[in-house]
């Protein structure tokens, strides 16, 4: 079988990974062309550019490089034509991705099309799936409430769980050298993002926020990516209050697993936080003109994923104009001293996890399955054999 793949976030590489090593799992003689990063590497991917000339986010963040990416987008299209896969799996990026399989279809309308990662459309843009649905045949969703929200829209789509509950814990003995040296107060995480505008709007009232609410013992944590990891230093250095940045991965793990609190930008990071029972404020801010649009599209009054699938409000968040560092700071306070808020987030987090699918067969797995079957129907065959 022959597979094109395209991811254009780390976290859509680390998915495609986890899937890429669920198809060779269940169909060793599968063969992958796309782009990816370093996780599709690993499972064998050459990819067509840096992943990175993809990572963009935000309207006014994109329109500086709006002509590379409309480049990216033909390359994209034209290699899927040439290669002439079986299917075509598409993860995340939905405005790349949508915009390649128009060209790609346009070309070979019998193209069949797996997308990973169902639109939020339950949060905003709720036409999206309606406009994905001529270029998409399948879905697979990451949060169980999804399905039929893209059935609804003509696609099909299964719940495959979400990597966070099968992704790798530190070990006690590692959390505990962590926690030992000099302080005896709280160890905080600060997580501004992972993307270069992220750390340089959030980054600065992070750093005033923790330092309006924490103790002067408290021992800050800041993990993050190694591409950004000169700049998130050169951020944190202005900071009122001593971080030490982590950018090896068993120490962030370690990291995750010893936190008492966290400060944390809206997105994934929020179910990492949740696997390992870290308390968590949430905060996040867009560009002016993102922020703009954003409030007259989103619908809900969270996007904190453990709100969500937990069907509650225990974790704070604290969006757009709201992301200030004192209402940020009174929330960090009040968790560090109210056991009350502390065990409602426990229990938001518990449940979270286990609607997500842990201690069931691993994401990557079910999502590999999950495309076969689909194939399998395609082709007249019925499903294919379970796992």
């Amino acid at each position: 079988m022959k597979v094109f793949i395209i991811a254009g976030e780390p976290s859509g590489d680390k998915l495609g990974g986890a899937l890429m090593a669920g198809l060779r799992e269940l169909a060793p003689h599968v063969e992958f062309t796309g782009v990816g990063g370093d996780a599709m590497a690993e499972q064998g991917l050459v990819s067509l550019f840096p992943m990175s000339d993809l990572s963009v986010m935000g309207l006014a963040e994109v329109l500086p490089r709006i002509r590379m990416l409309r480049a990216r987008i033909r390359e994209t299209a034209a290699a899927i034509a040439r290669a002439a896969p079986d299917v075509v799996i598409t993860i995340d990026s939905p405005d790349f991705c949508l915009r390649v399989l128009k060209l790609a279809r346009a070309a070979r309308p019998a193209l069949r099309v797996v997308h990973y990662v169902a639109p939020s459309v339950w949060a905003w843009r709720p036409k999206r799936a309606a406009r994905m649905a001529p270029l998409v045949d399948h879905v697979l969703a990451l949060l169980p409430f999804e399905p039929p929200f893209m059935q609804a829209a003509g696609m099909s789509c299964d719940f495959v769980g979400h990597p966070v509950v099968s992704e790798p814990r530190a070990q006690a003995s590692d959390i505990e050298q962590l926690r030992a040296g000099a302080h005896d107060g709280p160890l905080v995480l600060a997580l501004p993002g992972s993307r270069r505008g992220e750390i340089a709007r959030l980054a600065p009232r992070f750093g005033l926020a923790l330092a309006q609410a924490l103790p002067q013992n408290a021992r800050i944590l800041v993990p993050t990516v190694r591409a950004q990891a000169d700049f998130m230093r050169a951020q944190v250095a202005q900071w009122p209050v001593r971080a030490e940045v982590l950018v090896d991965s068993a120490a962030k793990r370690a990291a995750f697993g010893a936190a008492d609190l966290a400060l944390a930008a809206s997105g994934t990071v929020s179910l990492e936080l949740a696997a390992n029972g870290t308390p968590m404020v949430i905060a996040y801010d867009v560009a002016p003109l993102t922020r703009f649009l954003a409030q007259r599209l989103i619908k809900l009054d969270t996007v904190t994923l453990v709100n969500l699938v937990s069907e509650t409000r225990a974790i704070p968040e604290f969006l757009g104009r709201d992301c200030q560092p004192d209402r940020i700071a009174a929330a960090l306070k009040t968790l560090l001293n109210d056991a009350g808020a502390r065990s409602a987030q426990f229990d938001a987090m518990g449940l979270t996890m286990a609607r997500l699918g842990q201690g069931g067969t691993p994401p990557g797995l079910r999502a590999a399955q999950s495309v076969l079957d689909f194939m399998a129907l395609r082709a007249g065959d019925g499903p294919a054999p379970a796992s």
